[in-house]
């Protein structure tokens, strides 16, 4: 069991920014993605960003791409999501998320990941 531990989120106004951390202590596997997801009310939990443990290759979903940039500090176990020019259509819970089971990058950014946490809410509203 991999727990993870986001904070930041709540409101921001269209064209802010926002950053949101997931602290990542007990993860010791060496290959796995991790990134996040975001789901809103109705809809499937869908992948946003996702950072390859093996090569630092980063993808991120075509809405959000050149805003959002997903990072980590290695050495912290924490990852991060730099959210930019905030829109609200990302109005959603954003979870952080890991997959250790070796699956595609397709399928973590179509929502297919082994752990994930409780998740804070982003709102994008004026």
């Amino acid at each position: 069991q991999v727990q993870l531990v986001e904070s930041g989120g709540g409101l921001a106004q269209p064209g802010g920014s926002q950053i949101l951390s997931c602290a990542v202590p007990g993860l010791t596997s060496d290959y796995f993605a991790i990134g996040w997801v975001r789901q809103v009310p109705g809809k499937e939990r869908e992948g946003v960003a996702v950072l390859v443990s093996a090569d630092d290759s980063r993808y991120y979903a075509h809405s959000v791409r050149g805003r959002f940039t997903i990072s980590r500090d290695a050495a912290k176990k924490t990852l991060f999501l730099q959210m930019n020019s905030l829109k609200p259509e990302d109005t959603a819970v954003y979870s952080c998320a890991v997959d250790t089971e070796g699956r595609p990058t397709q399928a973590f950014m179509d929502g297919r990941v082994s752990y994930w946490g409780q998740g804070t809410q982003v709102t994008v509203s004026s």
